[in-house]
């Protein structure tokens, strides 16, 4: 159980802190990631940015995803989950382009703040405050690692143990806290799990870099 997101953050550090890592940069999924991102990154003197990306929700389950697409429209789909569910090709339309609609405003939110971080030869943390299924956090890794870190490192604090391992094929190392047998929702690993409405991701993100700026 952990106290908050920032209690998990500064727990993941403790494993990450050891590693030779090249200009860190930390990658946080808005919107609950940023609140460990903001904490990781300070943690391990790194700056923090985000990657965008969008669970693509099962047609009869929203809490579900059969897959996920990021800002910059890289598609993660596990085809038998889908099926699974009942997606067909209208509904797979529809939801992705709403969930790109999704993205790219909160991306042009966040942009107001910094520029985009460079990636290329960087070692990358990403990080998100918990994962269900691990769509939307495979996704995101896809796309970072399109864009040639030195080194990508996946950064969790709980996730189901059962696709811990499918995870690892996506990046170089992942940290996972607690790769839990008996999994719910995110939330209940959490003390404090208080949702992360767009206005206050934004000012944890501004704080974060104006901390980073004064290092």
């Amino acid at each position: 159980m952990f106290r908050n997101r920032e209690d998990a953050a500064r727990q993941l550090a403790e494993l990450i802190r050891p590693l030779e890592l090249k200009r860190p940069l930390v990658l946080a999924i808005p919107r609950g990631g940023l609140a460990t991102g903001a904490v990781l990154a300070e943690e391990l003197g790194g700056e923090l940015d985000v990657v965008l990306a969008r669970k693509l929700r099962s047609p009869d389950q929203a809490d579900l995803a059969y897959g996920a697409i990021t800002e910059d429209g890289e598609v993660y789909i596990d085809a038998e989950f889908a099926e699974a569910s009942g997606v067909n090709d209208a509904y797979f339309h529809r939801e992705k382009e709403h969930q790109l609609h999704v993205a790219l405003t909160r991306r042009d939110l966040l942009r107001r703040v910094r520029a985009k971080a460079e990636i290329r030869g960087r070692s990358v943390i990403l990080v998100d405050d918990g994962i269900t299924t691990g769509a939307t956090f495979i996704a995101a890794l896809k796309t970072v690692r399109a864009q040639e870190p030195v080194q990508l490192i996946g950064a969790i604090p709980v996730a189901p143990e059962q696709w811990v391992c499918d995870l690892r094929k996506y990046c170089d190392r992942l940290y996972v806290l607690n790769p839990a047998k008996h999994f719910w929702s995110v939330g209940q690993f959490y003390e404090e799990y208080p949702p992360i409405a767009d206005d206050q991701a934004v000012s944890i993100f501004k704080q974060a870099n104006q901390r980073t700026a004064v290092r």
